[in-house]
């Protein structure tokens, strides 16, 4: 399969997966391994990056998976910015997935926030993949801060419901061609992952769909074989849609 390209860099998994809510760092190390994934997210401000104690970095490879530190758990610019600054003092990464929370209860993204985040860290010489809405108005703002990639949400964190905003996300595929778009949070199933691709988005990220699984290894694996299904029908290009129906056996050219 064709390879995903973000800031210049080559990956051969379309899947990146989170790092939280697993039973356990060999549960999660697991469910890596069966995704199939390169990249993998791991929230800054909940990794122990007390090196002497027991880490979940202690459970994936660096030289196997590219880390991408998350600002998860970050309510303002500041903390956010706070947040990727660490990660890289601590030779985490000097790539970050901002994530600014403006909302407790849905867990919606503060757009403003978080261009102001991305702003700042891309001019610190930070490769930034912002969470944000499918605001294709805001994914603009993005762009404009310098942006390596755009994540709107399928639905809200961890909810499991699938792509909610379909016409939305058509909308920022069509406007939206100088970065990858990476469909970020609410995929629940292989299918909603499949969707994510056929509407031609260039990666999908997710946890609580693997981990919230009642078995994930078996769901990493799922999801992993939903991504490239749905990426290989993109490329393929569906058949038209009609109206009524045509034989799948013509009549044509068979003698009487």
């Amino acid at each position: 399969m064709d390879s995903l390209v973000i800031a210049g860099k080559s990956f051969r998994s379309r899947l990146i997966v989170g790092t939280g809510k697993y039973k356990s760092g060999e549960e999660t190390a697991r469910a890596l391994e069966a995704s199939g994934a390169e990249m993998v997210t791991v929230a800054v401000r909940r990794v122990n990056l007390d090196r002497s104690k027991e880490s979940l970095l202690d459970f994936i490879d660096p030289k196997k998976y590219f880390l991408l530190p998350n600002t998860a758990g970050c309510y303002t610019a500041d903390e956010a910015i706070r947040a990727a600054r660490l990660s890289r003092e601590v030779g985490l990464s000097d790539w970050v997935k901002i994530e600014v929370i403006g909302d407790q209860k849905t867990l919606y993204p503060d757009v403003t926030a978080t261009i102001e985040a991305t702003r700042v860290l891309v001019k610190e010489g930070f490769t930034v993949l912002p969470y944000t809405s499918d605001d294709p108005v805001i994914a603009q703002r993005l762009l404009d801060a310098g942006a390596s990639a755009v994540m709107p949400l399928g639905a809200p964190i961890g909810s499991g419901l699938g792509i909610q905003n379909v016409a939305n996300l058509r909308i920022l595929r069509e406007m939206i061609t100088s970065v990858p778009l990476v469909v970020d949070a609410g995929v629940g199933t292989p299918s909603d992952a499949v969707l994510a691709m056929e509407l031609g988005f260039d990666a999908v990220l997710m946890n609580t769909g693997i981990a919230g699984a009642k078995d994930p290894i078996a769901m990493a694996d799922a999801m992993r074989h939903g991504v490239i299904a749905g990426r290989l029908g993109y490329l393929a290009g569906r058949m038209p849609r009609k109206l009524y129906a045509t034989a799948s056996s013509p009549l044509e050219g068979i003698s009487k």
